[in-house]
């Protein structure tokens, strides 16, 4: 019997040791989100075609993760409020009605479409349903702000 009991505090003592050896170990793996870079990389694609003037523009995303900041910065610079901000990425519909302060032309998008549909400050949206990547623009929304996009976004304007 204490043969047994042994045995069993071994394997519970082993079980607790495996445990926590991989915490100790969580630092080699090096946090990396696909959907989050290609959603970059997207965003980064509709910005060079909105032609800013300059080459790197500068993002403001509300409540940014540091994951996502590594990520977009790689493509942008990363604005720290929404009045320095050239391109605002609105990710959560409780931030996107107070967003800026200033009367700066800014562009507004967002990854909601029911957001885009509500708030007539945001030209398009950028969200993933069914797992695909989806770009709205709105077409009236362009016109008041003088933005004209390459023919190849006319699939992706609508008009409300």
């Amino acid at each position: 019997m204490a043969v047994l009991m042994n045995k069993i505090l071994f394997l519970i003592f082993c079980f607790i040791n495996l445990l926590n050896a991989s915490e100790n170990y969580t630092f080699l793996v090096k946090e990396y989100n696909k959907e989050i870079e290609l959603e970059a990389k997207i965003i980064s694609n509709i910005v060079q075609n909105l032609k800013f003037g300059h080459e790197k523009v500068s993002l403001y995303i509300p409540e940014i993760s540091e994951t996502e900041k590594n990520i977009y910065s790689s493509f942008f610079n990363i604005a720290s409020s929404c009045n320095d901000a050239d391109f605002v990425f609105a990710k959560n519909e409780k931030t996107s009605n107070h967003l800026c302060s200033s009367g700066n032309k800014k562009i507004f998008f967002t990854n909601d479409y029911g957001t885009l549909l509500k708030n007539k400050q945001f030209i398009g949206a950028f969200f993933w349903s069914k797992s695909r990547p989806n770009i709205v623009f709105v077409k009236d929304r362009l016109i008041e702000n003088n933005i004209v996009l390459p023919e190849i976004y006319n699939k992706f304007i609508e008009e409300f």
